[in-house]
């Protein structure tokens, strides 16, 4: 990936002052920093997924258990928890999650396009609201903004992280 310089840093101290202390994720060259940096942080549990779903029952365990948790994934991966996400709705804890989005700008996989399309959309009929960044400034103001909302008013979350934002992806044969 091209273009990961400063954003995902800035996007770690968003978590961090907003006191997340476990973060799910299913490994993604698009947080490849971000995973870095909450794997090298002692009071960040980095856990490891086998499927995004996992990460919204995290979530939801980490909140009664007193913590905040944040869930990394790519857009393809939301096809994979929309049904755990109604989990959310029932039980109205917080749920705060970064996607990185395929399937936009530059695009070489054409298999990731129909979930790119879809992934604002079944997010929002779900109730997740959804904040997008498209430029490295925007990051750290819309992170922020995201777990304000997410953790001060009890609402699911979504910060789309653009595909131009996150860099042109190479196939390497």
């Amino acid at each position: 990936m091209e273009n990961q310089t400063g954003w995902p840093d800035q996007l770690f101290d968003v978590l961090k002052n907003a006191e997340v202390r476990q973060v799910g994720y299913v490994p993604d060259a698009g947080h490849a920093r971000l995973i870095e940096r909450c794997k090298a942080d002692n009071d960040i549990r980095d856990v490891v997924l086998s499927t995004e779903e996992e990460g919204v029952a995290l979530a939801a365990g980490a909140w009664l258990g007193g913590q905040r948790a944040a869930l990394l994934m790519q857009s393809s991966g939301v096809g994979n928890c929309i049904n755990m996400l109604s989990l959310i709705n029932t039980c109205r804890f917080p749920f705060l999650t970064f996607i990185t989005m395929r399937g936009e700008w530059a695009e070489f996989n054409p298999w990731q396009v129909p979930m790119s399309q879809a992934t604002e959309p079944v997010l929002t009929a779900i109730g997740v609201k959804c904040y997008r960044a498209d430029r490295p400034e925007d990051v750290a103001d819309t992170a922020q903004a995201a777990a304000e909302l997410a953790f001060g008013g009890d609402f699911a979350v979504a910060v789309l992280l653009s595909q131009k934002l996150i860099g042109r992806k190479v196939w390497v044969k």
